[in-house]
């Protein structure tokens, strides 16, 4: 009997797959790429069009010998990887080594979007070819990183220090970062003034009107003296209703998920990094049990279309129909327009079964898993689903010479809202209703006369742009159209990784490092690390997988001025290991004056006379560019070895104790909490909750008994006990809107809003 071979690149995905193909169908997994580059050396031959020197991944013997055994057994092969650049990447791969010498087996290319019965069979009705325009792109894509990575890494190993990396993408990515960090620290705040009036008509309820212009022009208040000056004007002033401005107000669906809004949005809503989202969205594709059967649950997760499939959407509508009523669903199916350079190839990512709601597979997920596709599933629906209504009223005052304005909306009709609300943030939301919704105004006529009960003014500041999070810089990416779907994650986690940035509070800050290695980039190579031409170069690529240029065409374009960027650099970039900056600092061991100098840590104060004097500080630069030594913050306590006073440091790994007689004392500890450790699976334990610092710069809290107690939680731990459940401690939330205090049992919903 024959039989048919079909190669995927995961093992999960094959067990999945096979459970929907029967005994005709032999299905192996890759295990990911089989070939690669070679990683010691350069593996392209610049002098012969850029050939790439493939060879087999070292492990990958076993699998290749598996697969020819299968392909030689079978009379027709489909080749399954993930439906994108990379995954046609891996067909050719494979396809180069398992293909017969003798005879002519037919080896097709098979495009799964989605792992269920249908999906399957579907895809394999209709295989296509091996596209060598797809194959292309990805490979020119792989030789220019690896053209920019193996040839300016090793420069900043030589002039900074080694294990350094440029990439291509990934620097322009650091690049945002520390350009950003540049804007706030040059940001200059201005005094500004607000001023609030509570008014009164015949009809309660009393509402609140800020001040908005002074004889028709829009007012600035710069100062307390001005305020009060316009305050005792206003207190003095009548009040009446000049205008009464009515409407209704509509508020869309969002599209459903793309790759980066899912990153976007998971990173709001759940917390999750963008590499995190991504490892949980696979599993859900890729398959996991439902009722002793393997399901794919949601659509291939690497997309920029929001393209949806006629049946998904009249399933949808269907269900909506039922679950919600008819009043709930469009006339019409809702289009969602993608943008121009959008692959449509993809559907938007969706689940694959709508009647397999959140609930009914709860029990099959873990807590992730289901956090997730709730979310993926809820945003499907809900784009389908009618828009929500406001009515809106806006309230126009005179007072004199001063205009103050008062807005109110009321939510007439929930719609999608019922189901799913997008996260401000995530659609860059400027919905002016959203501030005033479930606001009441009166019932007031205009020309009503209007009386004060009370006014006050406020001091504010303008603010600095703020840092990226996950969101923000996966949202700023794509907006400047550097790399694409599929590659923000591993983006994001690879400036970590380097040490580039860390997270303070779930935002990017530069390190010393990134700092550094960001500006060394861009004055030697700025070209390459500017944001216009990655853009550009996107672009390109995005022309060779669509077969209208020519992939060697395109990298003897970017090779020839970056070969000479490259000379250049070799001998112009500036050799950080040698740098030393002079200073007015007197060294207090030996009177010398103190330089600074880079060390694997950082920028430090060192004494001049080093080696003979070996003492190092830590220091500031203020906005004015002098300098300040910073020791660390002191603490009320003393070394227990030497009796000297304890400071707080900041390291490589986060903040930590430490002696003021280093060098001479080597005394460190974590810094504590001062919470006691609640232990793990109800054992005891005496340990203290300390801050520690993981491998990608986020902050965390763990037992100082570790490993014997591997108690730990991101949030930081408050002495303060619950008032609802009595747990001995709280713990510091920090969300976009600010600082949240809550406990963190489960079951116990007690929260706070901080200062």
């Amino acid at each position: 009997m024959s039989k048919s071979l079909l190669i995927v690149e995961s093992p999960a995905k094959a067990r999945t797959i096979k459970r929907y193909l029967g005994k005709d169908f032999i299905v192996e997994a890759s295990v990911g790429h089989v070939k690669d580059l070679p990683k010691s050396t350069l593996g392209v031959d610049v002098e012969h069009g850029f050939t790439p020197q493939y060879g087999v991944i070292r492990g990958k013997g076993k699998v290749i010998s598996a697969l020819k055994k299968a392909a030689a057994e079978a009379d027709e092969i489909y080749l399954a990887p993930d439906p994108d650049r990379e995954g046609e990447a891996i067909a050719w791969h494979i396809a180069d080594e398992i293909r017969p010498k003798k005879g002519d087996k037919p080896i097709h290319r098979v495009m799964i979007h989605e792992i269920t019965k249908k999906g399957v069979r579907e895809a394999i009705a209709h295989p296509s070819e091996l596209n060598e325009d797809i194959y292309n792109a990805q490979q020119a894509r792989r030789i220019l990183d690896r053209l920019v990575g193996y040839q300016i890494s090793p420069i900043l190993w030589r002039k900074v220090k080694r294990g350094l990396s440029a990439g291509r993408v990934q620097s322009v990515a650091l690049r945002l970062v520390v350009e950003r960090e540049a804007e706030i620290k040059a940001f200059v705040p201005e005094e500004y003034w607000n001023l609030k009036a509570t008014l009164a008509g015949e009809i309660p309820p009393e509402f609140v009107a800020k001040l908005s212009k002074v004889e028709g022009k829009k007012i600035k208040i710069a100062n307390a003296e001005e305020a009060a000056g316009i305050k005792a004007e206003v207190d003095s002033a009548n009040f009446d209703l000049a205008k009464v401005e009515k409407r209704q107000q509509k508020r869309n669906p969002s599209p459903p998920f793309i790759t980066s809004t899912l990153q976007r949005e998971a990173s709001l809503k759940l917390g999750f990094s963008a590499k995190k989202t991504m490892m949980i969205a696979q599993r859900l594709y890729e398959g996991v049990d439902v009722e002793g059967e393997p399901v794919g649950l949601i659509t291939y997760m690497r997309t920029d279309s929001t393209r949806l499939s006629a049946d998904a959407v009249t399933n949808v509508r269907e269900y909506i129909a039922k679950k919600f009523g008819e009043d709930m669903l469009p006339s019409a199916p809702v289009e969602y327009k993608a943008k121009k350079s959008a692959q449509d190839a993809h559907e938007a990512i969706r689940p694959t079964h709508i009647y397999y709601p959140p609930e009914a597979v709860k029990n099959f997920l873990d807590r992730d898993q289901y956090r997730l596709y709730k979310l993926v599933w809820e945003r499907f629906v809900a784009c389908q689903m009618k828009p929500a209504i406001y009515d809106r009223t806006t309230f126009i005052i005179n007072a004199g010479r001063f205009e103050l304005r008062a807005s109110g909306s009321i939510l007439r009709f929930k719609g999608f809202m019922a189901l799913y609300v997008e996260d401000s943030e995530a659609n860059g939301s400027d919905d002016e209703s959203e501030g005033d919704e479930g606001r009441i105004l009166p019932d007031l006529s205009e020309g009503a006369p209007l009386k004060l009960k009370k006014s006050e003014t406020s001091q504010h500041f303008t603010q600095p742009p703020p840092r990226f999070t996950e969101s923000s810089l996966v949202k700023e990416l794509e907006e400047q159209g550097i790399g694409r779907p599929s590659t923000y994650a591993s983006i994001l986690s690879t400036i970590r990784d380097k040490g580039y940035v860390e997270m303070a509070e779930r935002k990017f800050t530069p390190t010393d490092l990134g700092t550094l290695v960001c500006e060394l980039l861009v004055k030697n190579f700025p070209d390459v690390f500017d944001v216009g031409f990655t853009a550009s170069m996107e672009e390109s690529l995005d022309e060779v997988e669509g077969g209208k240029r020519d992939w060697r065409e395109l990298l003897t374009k970017f090779y020839k001025p970056f070969e000479k960027s490259l000379e250049r650099a070799e001998e112009e970039m500036e050799n950080v290991r040698a740098r030393t900056e002079e200073t007015d600092i007197e060294c207090d061991q030996c009177g010398s004056k103190m330089v600074i100098r880079w060390g694997r840590n950082g920028f430090f104060l060192a004494c001049s006379e080093y080696p003979s004097c070996r003492n190092a500080k830590g220091f500031e630069r203020k906005p004015d560019g002098t300098i300040e030594v910073s020791e660390g913050e002191k603490l009320d306590e003393s070394c227990p070895e030497c009796g000297k006073p304890l400071l707080i440091r900041q390291g490589r790994r986060g903040r930590f104790v430490a002696c003021s007689g280093y060098p001479d004392c080597k005394f460190t500890r974590p810094v504590g909490t001062g919470v006691a450790c609640p232990g793990v699976e109800g054992k005891s334990c005496d340990g203290e909750l300390v801050e520690k610092q993981s491998k990608t710069g986020r902050v965390f809290y763990a037992c100082n008994k570790y490993p014997d107690c591997t108690y730990a939680l991101w949030d930081r731990p408050i002495t303060r006990e619950c008032p609802e459940c009595k747990k001995p401690f709280l713990v510091e939330k920090f969300t976009k809107n600010g600082t949240q205090i809550r406990c963190p049992q489960k079951g116990c919903g007690y929260k706070e809003q901080g200062e």
